[in-house]
C-alpha cells in the first residue's frame, strides 16, 4: 500500500490504483495512525481524537467497529492491537505477501523528507533543483486535507507545511543558482505575499528581481519586509536581509548571474509549471527551424495578447537547448519603457548573459550595442527575447547588428507583431484548435477543450469532460476563442459555477476582476490587462479603425472597411495601410479577402467605440454602405454576373441581417426598407 496524506487521505495498492476507504470516522482513524509514524496509539487517545465533544455510549466497541471496517479496505495484517495500543505497520516488519515476500508500504511525507534530504547531498544545482521539483511534486494539497480542523493533527500539518517551505525556498535558490532568475522573480511574487515575514523566501525573490533587472522591484520588496516586521512584530530585517539591501543598493558584481560557459548555468529558462497542450506539432516546426548552420537565424513568434507565444517559444528554446554550446538565454523585455534604445536592450542581454563584469572594465563604453556584438562574436547560443511589441524599432536594431556580426547566434523573438528585416522569419501563433460546432465528436479532440479541461481539473478536482458538459465546455472555449490566457483565467470559476453556468455568464467577459492569475505581471493577470496592453502600443488612427470595425459582425473587405471607418478626419485611402498595420500586430485576423475581429477583441472594441461616443455614427456609415452593396449586388442577380452577386451576398448575409436589425433599431425606415428591398430576389433564389 501507498498512503498519500500531503493533500486529501488517500491510498493506493501495489499496482497505483487507488483504494477507497468508506465513511469518514475510518478516514480519520487511518489519519490519527498515519499521524502516529507507524507507532501504537493507546485506544482511548483514539476515542477522543475521533469523537472529542460526545464520544459514543459503548466508545470501546464503537472504535473496534471502526477498526474492523479499516482492516478490511487494508487488510488485516496492517491494523495490529498491540498492549500499548493500535498500530499501523509501515515499514518491513516480517510481513509475509501473498507471493511470500515481505511486504512494505510507503508514505509519500516521508518519500517528501527522503528526497529532500537526497537534494541537500548533491552540490551541482541542477541536481538538486530537479530532486526538490520532484519532492514538491509530491504535494496534491494541504496537508491532511481531510482532518485539517482535528486537533490530533495540526502539530504534524505545522511540521510538514514548515518542511514543505523550507523545500520551496530550497528549491528555489538551487534554480536560481543555474540561473532561471527571470523565471523566478515572476513565480514567487504570490509566495511572497502569502508568507510576507519569511525573510529567506524574501532574499532569494529580491535576488532573482535584481538579476531580471528590476532593482526598484528587489529595493521595494525590502522596504515592505522592513515596514511589515516594524509593524506585526516590533522586529527589523535580519542581517543576511539587509545585508543583500545594501549589496543591491552598491550593486556589487556578485549579485550578477553566473556567466555564459558556466557548467553549471547554460540556460535561465523557467522550468516548465505545466505541460504543453496543443502545441506539439507547432514546437516542433519551430524547433526545425532553429537549427546551427541552417539559413533561419532569427524567427520571431506573432500573435495577440494572451495567446501563448512565450510558453511555445519557451519550450522550443529548451528543446533546442543541446544544439547551442553556450547556452540558451531568456531576456524579458516588458519591464523596458517604450522609450527604451537599442542600447537599453542590449544592457538587459549583457545582464542576463553575465558579461557585466567585464562590460564595466572597458573605459568609455558608450556604443553597448556593439560591445556586446563583440563580447560574443564566437558564442554559439540562441537569445529569446520575450515581449517585443512595444519595442519594434529598437529591437529591429538590435537584432540586426547581433545576426550581422555573430554568425553562429540566433535569435527568437515573441512579439504581437514581426520586426520586418531581412533574415526575419514570421511564424504566427494562432489560437488553440476549436472544435467544430457541426460535429460534436470533434469537441474531445480540440486543442483549447483539452486545455480548459486540464485547467479546470486542476482547479476543481473530480471535473472530467462528460456528455452532460461537453456542449457547454465547447461553448465556453468558442466564445473566448481559444485563448489560451483567457481559458486558464476563467477556468477556476468552475469551483463555484457548472460549465453550463460559466458559459452563460460570459457575455460580460470583462467584468469579473475577480477571474485572475497569480505569479504573472499585472498586464496578463487579466483579459482585460493584455487586451488594455496591446491597445496603449496602437496609435489613434489605428485605434480608430480597431474600433469602429466591431460593427461588422461577420467580418468584412477591405472595401467595407474603407466604407465603414472613414471619415472626414480619417481619409479612405489610410485604411488599407492601417488595416495592414493592424492584422501585423495580430488584433485583426485575415482570411483570404476577409478581416475578421477575434471575439474577445470585438467585445473589447465595442467599450472603446462606445467610450469613444461614436456608435451611432459608425452604426449609421454601416447601414448606409449595406444597402447600398445590398442593391448593387442585386442588380448583378439579374443579368449574367449572377454568381458573382450571389457569392457576395452568401458572404455578406450575416452582415446585412446585423443593418437591417440596427435600421429597425433606430426607426431608419428608408433604410430598412431598401435592405428588404435589395434582398428579396435573392431571397427567392436561395430558397428563404
Amino acid at each position: 500500500m501507498r498512503y498519500g496524506v500531503l493533500g486529501p487521505l488517500a491510498v493506493w495498492d501495489a499496482e497505483g490504483r487507488p483504494v477507497r476507504v468508506p465513511e469518514a470516522k475510518v478516514r480519520a482513524l487511518l489519519a490519527n495512525l498515519l499521524v502516529h509514524g507507524g507507532g501504537p496509539v493507546p485506544a482511548d487517545r483514539l476515542i477522543d481524537d475521533l469523537w472529542p465533544s460526545c464520544p459514543p455510549g459503548d466508545s470501546a466497541n464503537t472504535l473496534q467497529t471502526k477498526v474492523s471496517q479499516l482492516r478490511r479496505v487494508l487488510g488485516r495484517e496492517r491494523v495490529v492491537r498491540e498492549p500499548a495500543g493500535y498500530r499501523l505497520l509501515l515499514a518491513d516488519d516480517g510481513r509475509d505477501g501473498r507471493d511470500g515476500n515481505s511486504v512494505v508500504d510507503s508514505v509519500d511525507a516521508l518519500e517528501f523528507q527522503e528526497l529532500a534530504e537526497r537534494a541537500r547531498a548533491h552540490r551541482e544545482p541542477s541536481v538538486r533543483a530537479e530532486l526538490f521539483a520532484g519532492a514538491l511534486a509530491l504535494w496534491r494539497g494541504p496537508a491532511y486535507a481531510d482532518v485539517a480542523e482535528s486537533l490530533f493533527a495540526r502539530g504534524e500539518i505545522t511540521r510538514l507545511e514548515e518542511l514543505r517551505l523550507n523545500v520551496v525556498e530550497e528549491h528555489a535558490e538551487a534554480r536560481l543558482s543555474r540561473g532561471e532568475h527571470t523565471a523566478l522573480a515572476a513565480e514567487l511574487g504570490a509566495l511572497v505575499d502569502l508568507h510576507p515575514l519569511r525573510e529567506r523566501l524574501r532574499t532569494t525573490h529580491m535576488r532573482a528581481l535584481y538579476r531580471a533587472g528590476r532593482q526598484g522591484d528587489a529595493l521595494g520588496s525590502f522596504q515592505d519586509l522592513r515596514r511589515r516586521l516594524a509593524e506585526e512584530l516590533g522586529a527589523s530585517p535580519g542581517p543576511e536581509a539587509s545585508a543583500l539591501h545594501e549589496a543591491i543598493l552598491r550593486q556589487e558584481t556578485r549579485l550578477a548571474t553566473p556567466a555564459v560557459g558556466s557548467p553549471s548555468s547554460r540556460t535561465n529558462l523557467p522550468a516548465p509549471l505545466t505541460e504543453l497542450i496543443g502545441r506539439r506539432e507547432a514546437a516542433d516546426q519551430l524547433l526545425a527551424r532553429l537549427a546551427p548552420g541552417g539559413d533561419t537565424r532569427l524567427v520571431t513568434l506573432t500573435g495577440l495578447g494572451g495567446v501563448g507565444k512565450t510558453r511555445l517559444a519557451v519550450a522550443a528554446a529548451r528543446d533546442a537547448s543541446g544544439r547551442f554550446a553556450d547556452g540558451v538565454w531568456l531576456v524579458e523585455l516588458a519591464g523596458l519603457a517604450a522609450t527604451a534604445t537599442p542600447d537599453d536592450i542590449a544592457e538587459r542581454v549583457i545582464t542576463t548573459l553575465g558579461l557585466c563584469d567585464t562590460a564595466a572594465s572597458e573605459p568609455d563604453l558608450d556604443d553597448l550595442v556593439g560591445w556586446l556584438c563583440r563580447a560574443v562574436a564566437d558564442r554559439r547560443l540562441l537569445v529569446l527575447l520575450d515581449n517585443c511589441e512595444h519595442l519594434v524599432e529598437p529591437v529591429a536594431v538590435l537584432a540586426g547588428a547581433v545576426l550581422s556580426a555573430v554568425p553562429a547566434a540566433h535569435l527568437l523573438l515573441t512579439s504581437q507583431e514581426p520586426l520586418d528585416i531581412p533574415g526575419e522569419v514570421v511564424h504566427p501563433v494562432p489560437p488553440l484548435t476549436l472544435p467544430d460546432p457541426t460535429d460534436p465528436r470533434t469537441i474531445a479532440q480540440a486543442g483549447a477543450v483539452e486545455l480548459f479541461v486540464r485547467r479546470a481539473a486542476a482547479a476543481a478536482p473530480g471535473f472530467v469532460l462528460d456528455a452532460d458538459n461537453a456542449e457547454a465546455v465547447a461553448a465556453v472555449c468558442r466564445r473566448l476563442d481559444g485563448i489560451p490566457l483567457a481559458l486558464e483565467l476563467v477556468a477556476s470559476r468552475l469551483r463555484t459555477l457548472s460549465p453550463h453556468e460559466l458559459a452563460a455568464r460570459l457575455d460580460d467577459r470583462f467584468a469579473r476582476p475577480d477571474v485572475r492569475v497569480r505569479g504573472l505581471p499585472e498586464r496578463q493577470r487579466t483579459l482585460r490587462g493584455m487586451l488594455d496592453w496591446s491597445w496603449q502600443l496602437l496609435t489613434e488612427d489605428e485605434r480608430a479603425v480597431l474600433r469602429r470595425l466591431v460593427v461588422c459582425a461577420d467580418g468584412c473587405v477591405m472595401a467595407s472597411a474603407q466604407a465603414v471607418c472613414a471619415d472626414a478626419g480619417l481619409g479612405a485611402g489610410r485604411i488599407p495601410d492601417l488595416l495592414s498595420r493592424l492584422v501585423d500586430r495580430s488584433l485583426v485576423v485575415r482570411e483570404g479577402d476577409r478581416f475578421r475581429l477575434l471575439e474577445s477583441v470585438a467585445a473589447y472594441g465595442a467599450e472603446r467605440l462606445a467610450e469613444a461616443a461614436e456608435e451611432t455614427v459608425v452604426q449609421a456609415r454601416f447601414v448606409r454602405h449595406c444597402a447600398e452593396l445590398a442593391e448593387r449586388e442585386s442588380e448583378r442577380l439579374r443579368g449574367p454576373d449572377q454568381r458573382r452577386g450571389l457569392e457576395v451576398l452568401d458572404a455578406e448575409t450575416v452582415n446585412l441581417r446585423r443593418a437591417l436589425d440596427l435600421a429597425v433599431a433606430r426607426d431608419a425606415a428608408a433604410y430598412a426598407v431598401r435592405l428588404v428591398n435589395a434582398q428579396a430576389w435573392y431571397w427567392f433564389l436561395r430558397g428563404r
